[in-house]
């Protein structure tokens, strides 16, 4: 894993050193609740390694963001959520707000 953003919220969390309502954790990534969400349920999945958005991904990282995908919907099935959205905002012109890679999983709207 390379070294975490000691600025960024999201590696704060996952260094438990800010408090979340976690969801889901492993090795690679963890899933908690936003703290304002957009529908009834909404988790964001964050990987444990920082990269700061969609385009810093790489060749190197597609394990990483195919996991991300895979994970969401291990979540989901194990909430009994039968019918989601997966959304990512990708720099700053794309609504992203923490620049640490997520996504928001979106459930009953």
């Amino acid at each position: 894993m390379n070294s975490l953003n000691s600025n960024c919220i999201f590696c704060k969390i996952i260094k438990k050193e800010i408090p979340a309502k976690i969801v889901y954790e492993d090795d690679e990534l963890i899933a908690f609740h936003d703290i304002h969400p957009k529908a009834d349920i909404h988790y964001l999945i964050v990987p444990k390694q920082h990269i700061e958005s969609m385009f810093k991904l790489s060749d190197d990282t597609v394990f990483l963001a195919g996991n991300l995908l895979v994970k969401a919907n291990k979540i989901a099935v194990s909430n009994k959520i039968d019918g989601y959205q997966i959304k990512i905002n990708n720099g700053e012109k794309g609504g992203q707000e923490i620049f640490h890679l997520h996504l928001h999983l979106l459930a009953n709207r």
